[in-house]
């Protein structure tokens, strides 16, 4: 899914200069704009305990977000933690050390492990490439019903144009929160019933939530520069939180699924994803990222300790995970979604000028 012009320049890169570039709000007054935001979510938020959440992983957008709506935007944020149990222990550390170096409260939902274990293996036997569904959907379905739930207009979230304007095509990662294709992965390839995992659909959060409830998903990362190498030596220097191999390896699972799993049963290497936005925007040179390419995606003095800890985790043997690993192949386009939908809606958005970044 990838094309290239006369000149040798993919669709991506082309996509970045002629959309993105433009309507990046960081080109527009997008720091004054911000200000009016964050304004606005402090009145709205008048005579509450706080004025919104930040939903945080421990990696280092939504730590560096945390900094920047307390300490630059003065805001009262409630950091909001799903824990579906597969945090790393630098993730648990960094978490702490952000919400206590800034006096905030922490607030954590754990995801009923036995559900979230059997729709995991659910997703393995599938034989689907985006095996980290169960745990991304889990995370944004849950803060979205908390704020419905207790009434909050201003979810803010790290997802940035800095370090993510090229998006993983959808062959690799398949829309996490397309409930039709968890259900029918689930009813297909589960042994239970997800009577208390979060469920979402884009229905409710992208339609009813924001303009029926009132409800707000604000990135605030791409209203000014962010340098991803100096949000990292600031949180360091300044709460003493600890930088990760890699881009989402605050979870035990996704490093394996990212660096590991995608890699060497698929082909895909997600490296070049996050390499292009960095080159993209002017934070890595292509050289650089051609040569940390060659080297391989994991840690290979580490990589069966990484297998033996999920397979132990989900309660099945080494021998059965690899053999989900030799499976046949499948993709989204095996089961049962709503991609069409999807589809329709990004058209519409981009026309509308309510998305910035991406293929258009």
């Amino acid at each position: 899914m990838i094309s290239f012009d006369a000149n040798g320049v993919c669709d991506h890169c082309n996509s970045f200069i002629e959309h993105t570039l433009p309507n990046w709000p960081v080109k527009h007054d997008g720091e004054a704009k911000l200000r009016l935001i964050a304004d606005k979510i402090k009145r709205e938020g008048e005579g509450k305990d706080f004025d919104c959440i930040i939903g945080m992983s421990g990696g280092i957008d939504s730590s560096y977000l945390t900094y920047i709506a307390k300490e630059k935007l003065g805001l009262r944020p409630l950091v909001f933690h799903v824990d579906a149990g597969w945090n790393s222990q630098e993730a648990v550390n960094n978490i702490e050390k952000i919400v206590d170096g800034l006096g905030l409260d922490l607030y954590t939902e754990v995801i009923d492990w036995g559900e979230m274990r059997d729709l995991q293996l659910a997703y393995f036997k599938s034989g689907v490439p985006n095996i980290d569904t169960p745990q991304d959907h889990a995370f944004f379905a849950t803060m979205y019903k908390f704020a419905q739930k207790y009434g909050v207009k201003n979810i803010l979230t790290g997802a940035n144009l800095s370090t993510e304007c090229v998006r993983n095509p959808v062959e690799w990662m398949y829309y996490q929160s397309d409930a039709v294709q968890l259900k029918d992965i689930y009813r297909r390839f589960g042994t239970g019933s997800l009577k208390n995992f979060p469920v979402t659909s884009i229905l409710w959060h992208k339609l009813y939530l924001p303009y029926i409830k009132g409800i707000k998903v604000i990135r605030p990362l791409n209203y000014f520069p962010y340098l991803k190498n100096e949000a990292i030596d600031l949180l360091v220097k300044r709460f003493g939180w600890q930088p990760y191999p890699r881009k989402h390896f605050e979870s035990r699972f996704t490093r394996f699924y990212e660096s590991y799993w995608l890699f060497s049963r698929f082909g895909y290497d997600v490296r070049r994803v996050q390499y292009s936005s960095l080159i993209l925007t002017d934070q890595m040179s292509r050289d650089q990222a051609m040569d940390l390419l060659k080297l391989p995606p994991f840690d290979e003095k580490t990589i069966e300790q990484d297998i033996e800890y999920v397979a132990n985790k989900l309660n099945i043997s080494v021998d059965q995970l690899k053999q989900y690993f030799e499976a046949p192949k499948k993709s989204y386009h095996d089961y049962h979604s709503q991609k069409w939908l999807y589809d329709l809606g990004a058209r519409v958005m981009k026309f509308l000028s309510l998305e910035v970044g991406g293929k258009r």
